[in-house]
């Protein structure tokens, strides 16, 4: 098995693809800041979740799934953001956040699973 046979990157990797459609829209393209921030957020939720799932030592699997599933608290939040902000994108925020919460939820089962093998 590997990261990209694991349910919870393969979502993660699909909300990427959307936050990257999103941030394309006319309007809040423009906003670079937000657009970049909220990118990066949703690329550190794959890639942690890639790299805690490579790593052999329990206690570094947790640390990357705990970064990832604060992650997924920033691009939620980000998603306020372009919701209040940018009226025309705002049904595609409300539905990335509920993708979000989703995988929020399966990293967090991906914790609980790494610190059930713990001694």
């Amino acid at each position: 098995m590997t990261f990209e046979d694991l349910e919870t990157w393969k979502k993660a990797r699909q909300a990427v693809r959307k936050i990257y459609e999103l941030t394309r829209a006319e309007a809040l393209c423009r906003d670079f800041g937000v657009c970049a921030q909220v990118q990066r957020a949703a690329v550190s939720v794959m890639s942690n979740i890639a790299e805690g799932f490579e790593r052999v030592h329990l206690a570094e699997k947790s640390q990357f799934y705990n970064i990832a599933r604060g992650s997924t608290a920033e691009v939620r939040s980000l998603l306020y953001v372009v919701e209040d902000n940018f009226p025309q994108s705002a049904p595609n925020a409300v539905a990335l956040r509920r993708d979000i919460i989703s995988i929020g939820k399966l990293v967090s089962g991906l914790i609980r699973s790494t610190e059930g093998r713990k001694p």
